[in-house]
């Protein structure tokens, strides 16, 4: 025995698993950019008055954040979904705790996958790096793009 008898029991983890990369990386991007034409819209006069548009600033970035939490939620709910579908999990609620878990690597959860479909698990973690690492330039954009000018 080498050790990679059991590879080929992962196809059904790549199969089902990179097509969920691709879809929620796709999904969040657009949701992004939805997201970022709202705050354009919200900033795009700028306030004469530096302590209100700081308000308007920080109100912006609080809707970014909400939003961009929601874009999360709703792709750990599409892996939750095809873990139940694929029985990886047996309930939709362990699914989207393990599915939160995954994305986020929290790594305290005592859900596990069926043993077959373990690497699927892996593939969501790999796509969890994937959208929070999105998330974080995009938010890291709207912060350079409505942060108040420094006066002269």
């Amino acid at each position: 025995m080498t050790g990679f008898d059991d590879i080929g029991s992962w196809s059904r983890s790549w199969a089902w698993g990179v097509p969920l990369i691709v879809a929620t990386v796709v999904v969040h991007v657009l949701g992004l950019v939805l997201i970022r034409a709202g705050i354009a819209r919200a900033f795009a006069h700028r306030m004469p008055d530096r302590a209100a548009h700081m308000v308007r600033f920080a109100v912006g970035m609080g809707v970014a954040v909400l939003l961009t939490t929601v874009l999360h939620i709703i792709q750990a709910a599409v892996w939750a979904a095809a873990y139940v579908l694929l029985g990886a999990a047996p309930t939709i609620r362990q699914a989207m705790l393990y599915s939160i878990n995954a994305m986020t690597a929290y790594g305290h959860t005592v859900v596990y996958l069926a043993p077959d479909l373990q690497m699927l698990g892996a593939l969501q973690a790999l796509n969890g790096l994937i959208l929070f690492g999105l998330t974080t330039a995009f938010l890291y954009g709207m912060v350079q793009y409505g942060w108040p000018e420094r006066s002269p």
